[in-house]
């Protein structure tokens, strides 16, 4: 086991988004090592999914790049609101450690995104009051230094250059300020996934690649990284591959003079393999997840779309065990509609997603709705009680704004 993946992983405990699209005022708590998504389209999950997108973009790429990409604050504001989107990220470094909270605020004005508010704090024991590591409004403030800092420590005045520059992206590189810098380096190593099958079947520039892209355009490249690297590991995914698609006997990355890779894969019946482009869906699509999951140095987090998309529905419990086995290694947070899915995992580890009356979002965990522990423990599974319509607001058949009054716990 590689050293990577010998210390336990930074853990998201708690979620509040205000002001976000659809995400009016929404809080996750006690989030779990594994959390899935459910809820009828347009319930917001996508949304809230793209919360975790966003932040991990203005940390990659800059706040101004990932605020214009999505339509600037006339379309992230949530409608008819103003003042600014706020988000709030309550996490731990290890276990047993400070529980840190990050506070963003960000609003607009005629030049573009600004940051009105940016704190880091934590409270390192029972009680007392949460201290301030980074305390900025509108780009001005201060920061104090050190391993554990206190109100002992260095202070030291911040004075911004531009009000669309996130301070921890700054800070976060010195070693002056190693909390903050812990957080820059979580929110940075974020895999937010949206994988496409077509671009699975790309070839790409020839050489080896690190990290899996978001799309998977670059599976070829990664598979080379791994036959040079890490030759045992990419054996391991090989043979979980197998498990779900026996007659598979192999995949390889074959340069062309051109300088394109090309990804080959091998049925056993037959001599030669056939080109990525030709493969299955399907089996492209579990090659990709379980390069994912299984990388040797695996991302802190990792975020997946409706994994269950072009897949058997067969295929999906083994792939909710390589799931719930990564999530020991990664934090994952999936989006789903698939009961397949829901049967793999937890109750306590789903949360239902759904438009009030006034068209906001609103988020329960599963175990809190109303005869669902009692369902469970009598030998129901999720995915059944989610068919049969006693989530009451993951059944997009029921009227959405309803529910409230009618199956969630007080």
């Amino acid at each position: 086991m590689e050293e990577a993946l010998s210390q336990s992983p930074p853990r998201i405990e708690q979620l509040r988004v205000s002001n976000y699209r659809a995400l009016k005022q929404v809080e996750l708590r006690e989030i779990t090592p594994l959390t899935v998504l459910l809820g009828p389209n347009g319930s917001g999950k996508s949304t809230l999914f793209d919360v975790f997108s966003f932040l991990s973009e203005c940390f990659q790429q800059g706040l101004r790049a990932a605020w214009d990409r999505r339509g600037r604050a006339r379309e992230l504001r949530t409608r008819g609101e103003t003042g600014p989107v706020v988000f709030d990220l309550k996490y731990r470094e290890r276990p047993q450690q400070p529980l840190i909270t990050y506070h963003l605020a960000i609003d607009e004005d005629v030049r573009g995104p600004i940051v009105v508010e940016e704190r880091l704090q934590w409270r390192r024991g029972s009680r007392g009051r949460p201290f301030r590591i980074l305390d900025l409004q509108n780009g001005q403030g201060q920061a104090f230094s050190g391993e554990m800092p206190d109100a002992q420590d260095r202070r030291i005045p911040i004075s911004l250059r531009s009000p669309d520059v996130l301070a921890v992206n700054t800070l976060g590189q010195f070693a002056d300020h190693p909390r903050v810098a812990a957080l820059r380096e979580f929110i940075t190593d974020w895999h937010i996934s949206y994988l496409s099958i077509e671009d699975t079947r790309s070839q790409p520039e020839a050489g080896p690649h690190e990290k899996l892209s978001g799309t998977g355009d670059n599976l070829a490249n990664v598979i080379q990284y791994l036959n040079e690297q890490h030759p045992q590991r990419l054996e391991e995914i090989f043979a979980q591959l197998r498990r779900r698609v026996p007659r598979l006997e192999r995949v390889e990355t074959e340069p062309m003079p051109d300088g394109r890779l090309l990804l080959l894969l091998k049925d056993i019946p037959f001599d030669e393999p056939i080109l990525s482009r030709f493969a299955s869906d399907g089996t492209l699509k579990m090659l990709a997840y379980f390069t994912l999951l299984n990388d040797p140095r695996p991302p802190r987090f990792i975020g997946i779309e409706e994994p269950e998309n072009f897949l058997h529905p067969r295929l999906l419990p083994g792939l909710c065990e390589e799931f719930r086995a990564a999530s020991e290694r990664a934090q994952l947070l999936i989006t789903s509609h698939s009961p397949d899915i829901l049967n793999g995992v937890r109750q306590e580890e789903v949360r239902i997603l759904f438009r009030n009356e006034k068209g906001y979002t609103r988020a329960i965990r599963c175990s809190e709705i109303q005869g669902v522990p009692e369902f469970m423990e009598a030998g129901a599974s999720l995915g059944h009680l989610w068919l049969e319509g006693y989530f009451g607001m993951g059944d997009p058949s029921i009227n959405e704004g309803a529910p409230e009054d009618a199956r969630l716990l007080s």
